[in-house]
Order: structure tokens, then sequence, then C-alpha cells
């Protein structure tokens, strides 16, 4: 049931008609496109190549060769692997239709394919700086960039059934399980900024932090957090021994 809300996409990006095209609206109908390649690296790759009418609208150097390929053509035959993952991507990268300009909105696009890059075993994409492009991520056409150094191990690979419907029809799995926090800042209403041992930083979102302010005055190390996703992207953050739950969205 989780693959049902895919079949609704393309035909509610065709309602912008003609005129009112957006080069991120071509890059996701192409996504799309990429779901009958059975392998999944190099649906990956696809992915990656269906970005490129972004990229170009950016005046960016477009994506590998290898990629453009596979999205101008995605070769079909087999059963798709990874199916869950898949639908866990693109979930994520339709999400993004919420990003005002194409420069963020490309960095939500390439970050929503973190899912499938744990599958494959793939390092995790840095972060681009604002000022420089955002470059085309790479697979087996070229290295990939070095994994930083664990400090320590750092939280378990995304949950893979977080879709939209996730919280609805699918188990919650915590993306975030019992994780000590290294730091936190309360603000005078006692909204939050949590930064936990691995570097991750969370913060209580606008609309909960009314009805669920913090009360903490114990230090940071002896609260353990445990973060979960809920449904239509949002994530629920729990603490140790403490019956609130609260709302917040990861800034780092």
């Amino acid at each position: 049931m989780h693959r049902i809300w895919w079949l609704f996409i393309p035909a509610i990006l065709s309602l912008t008609g003609p005129a009112q095209a957006r080069p991120r609206d071509d890059a996701l109908s192409g996504a799309f496109r990429c779901a009958a390649i059975a392998d999944s690296r190099a649906w990956l790759d696809c992915y990656y190549g269906a970005a490129q009418p972004v990229r170009a609208a950016l005046g960016m150097p477009p994506a590998l060769t290898a990629q453009l390929k596979l999205a101008a053509s995605p070769p079909s035959g087999g059963q798709p692997r990874d199916e869950a993952v898949r639908d866990e991507v693109m979930s994520g990268a339709a999400g993004c239709i919420r990003v005002a300009s194409d420069r963020p909105w490309l960095e939500c696009y390439y970050a929503a394919a973190a899912p499938m890059r744990v599958q494959l075993g793939l390092s995790a994409p840095q972060a681009a700086p604002r000022a420089a492009p955002v470059p085309a991520p790479q697979l087996a056409y070229g290295p990939s960039p070095p994994a930083r150094p664990a400090v320590p191990a750092g939280p378990p690979p995304m949950p893979r059934n977080t879709g939209l419907l996730n919280g609805v029809f699918n188990e919650i799995k915590p993306i975030v399980r019992s994780m000590p926090m290294q730091s936190f800042t309360l603000d005078g209403n006692g909204a939050f900024a949590v930064t936990l041992v691995d570097g991750q930083v969370w913060k209580q979102s606008a609309e909960d932090e009314v009805y669920h302010p913090a009360r903490w005055r114990r230090p940071a190390s002896d609260m353990l957090v445990t973060i979960a996703p809920g449904p239509m992207h949002t994530f629920t953050l729990k603490v140790s021994d403490e019956d609130n739950s609260y709302k917040v969205h990861r800034i780092r």
C-alpha cells in the first residue's frame, strides 16, 4: 500500500501545464521513470542523472555522462530491488516541493538519496557550502568522498518505511535510539535546541513550543534521546525518563 501515492505524483506535476513547468518538475518526473531499472545502484545513478534540468537551470556543470544516459533512457527488465528504500528516497524527494528556490531544492533532492546510499554501503555525501556549486553525486563512475571518522559511531541507518503515510500504515522505527545529548540550549519560553554526541543538532518546532516547553535541569550527558519519524515528514523527540514528546526538525 505504501507505493500507491507514487501514482499521483506525475499527475500532480502535469497539472502545472507546459507554461508553468519548472526544471524541478522535469527532474522529479525523470526520477519516477527510473523505477523500471532493476539494479539499485544503476537506479541511484539514474536518480542523480534526472536532476540535470535543475543543474542546467542553475548554470552548473552537467551530471556524469553515464548518469545522464540512464536518466534519458532507463533500461527495463527484471524485478526492481530494494523497493522499500526507493519508496523512502522518492518520498523524501517529493517532500522537497516545499523548498522555495531551485538551489536549496537540489540540495534537498540529493539529500533524499541518503537511505539508498546507506543500503548500498556508500558514504554519505558531504553538504556543499552555499557559495560553491552542488557537485553531481558519483557512484560507480567516480570515487565517493572519504567517510568522516566516527565520533562515536553515530545513529543507525535511516528507516526504510518513512513515506507520506508513515505512522498510519507502517511501523515507526526510530532514526536515533537512546543517544546521549552533548549539550542543549533553552530560550526564555523553554524552546530548545539539542546537540547529540555524534554532532546532530535538532530544534524544537515552532508550533510545539507553546504547548510543550522543556524544563530540563539535569546535565545533558544524563539524558538519552530517541527520535522517530512521524506522518508527513515530521519527527518526534523523547528524552529518557520523561513522558513528554516534542516535535522537532533537524538543523545540522
